[in-house]
């Protein structure tokens, strides 16, 4: 445990760590990388007709309107895309000189989800390069029941596990002009038409023809023809990837600063923050309230809850003790727990389970054994919620 902090500590006070952890905590400042499903804002100087706004397609491609061909822009920034259309244009004869601006309008191509307990699950379009502690404090923080573990779910394909930093733009990328003189002629056929000539040519070899490799066709010919390389289509060998689980220990992250535990996140990853039970101590306890049983849920007794609420005090009638719990069908039961027989070992501990309020009376009240739905009514949202520490 960190000297001079207390074990426990509220909702409020976590949440005001993970506020000024993330305010401390710096990324990189990086362009933007455009990807699928972004809005693009197209202006070309004093031609109207290619000024629009364009929406980057599933295939990483806009479409630019008299362009023969679709551009794939997905993993360029704002100025990498600005200069490969300044190229299109002025390759295919539209326009002479052109000036072009390029921005992006809106973002949607990097989400980062956020569910579970917190105080406001979203969505969040990450702009820049975000940390866990940063998503969390977006979202609000976390709620009363979280547990003390947060789950990433990232997916494993090579789309989602892409660099924020956009690929610098080589020779291959320069666009060149098409044939006017054969409009007709698209890519695909000009691929055919070279495949054929190779199937022919090997086929009058004596030696073993070598396999041409699928889509290897249109690579030539976007290679011939220095167009813009379009993306492969999917085969069907293409396999969903399986995703990454990642596990985050928030509790040592919170505590000791560790700037290890707290990851950078990306585009399409799924932060989960599980919920954790909350066990009751109330009555003639020194600290009544909830505590978050998830640090030690199997092994929660009541002389554990009895010592996190600080223990019991003097008017107390620990023999007389009860504990509310539901059962499968959600009735509301009380269960006799001897507390003075079990601090002195002379029987056995009782488990808590998550929900479960332990109640114990003092010497004035009336009844020693009150009805559970009495004991419910004194939880209600003013009560305070301690969340356990690591302990060291």
């Amino acid at each position: 445990m960190i000297y001079g902090q207390s074990p426990l500590e509220t909702q409020q006070q976590t949440n005001d760590r993970i506020r000024s952890l993330s305010a401390a905590t710096t990324t990189p400042v990086r362009d933007y990388v455009i990807g699928r499903g972004d809005l693009v804002s197209l202006e070309v100087f004093d031609v109207p007709e290619l000024s629009r706004d364009l929406r980057v397609g599933q295939t990483g491609t806009i479409g630019i309107p008299l362009v023969p061909v679709r551009l794939y822009v997905a993993g360029l920034n704002e100025m990498q895309l600005q200069q490969k259309v300044t190229e299109v244009l002025e390759a295919n004869g539209l326009v002479s000189h052109p000036q072009v601006m390029v921005s992006v309008k809106e973002k949607r191509s990097k989400p980062i989800t956020i569910v579970g307990a917190v105080a406001h699950p979203m969505v969040y379009q990450a702009d820049r390069a975000v940390s866990l502690i940063q998503v969390l404090a977006e979202a609000g923080g976390i709620s009363a029941d979280a547990a003390d573990t947060v789950i990433i779910t990232r997916g494993g394909g090579p789309e989602e596990a892409h660099s924020n930093e956009p690929p610098e733009i080589g020779p291959e990328d320069n666009v060149s002009a098409t044939n006017p003189a054969a409009p007709d002629l698209a890519p695909a056929a000009v691929a055919t038409s070279d495949a054929a000539a190779i199937a022919k040519s090997s086929s009058a070899n004596t030696q073993p023809a070598t396999p041409v490799p699928e889509n290897a066709a249109s690579q030539t010919a976007a290679q011939n023809t220095g167009s813009v390389a379009v993306p492969p289509p999917l085969g069907n060998n293409d396999a969903t990837p399986m995703a990454n689980i990642i596990t985050v220990n928030l509790a040592e992250l919170l505590e000791r600063g560790n700037t290890q535990n707290n990851i950078q996140l990306q585009a399409g990853d799924v932060v989960t923050v599980p919920r954790g039970g909350i066990v009751y101590a109330l009555g003639a306890v020194q600290r009544p309230g909830g505590f978050v049983s998830s640090n030690d849920r199997a092994q929660l007794s009541t002389l554990k809850v009895l010592a996190l609420a600080g223990g019991m005090t003097r008017i107390a009638k620990r023999d007389h003790a009860v504990i509310i719990r539901k059962d499968s069908t959600g009735k509301q039961i009380s269960i006799p727990v001897e507390l003075g027989k079990i601090v002195q070992q002379k029987s056995e501990d009782i488990r808590m389970m998550p929900s479960d309020i332990l109640y114990i009376p003092d010497s004035v009240t009336k009844a020693a054994l009150i009805r559970a739905g009495e004991i419910s009514l004194g939880i209600g949202t003013s009560l305070v919620v301690y969340r356990l520490g690591t302990g060291h």
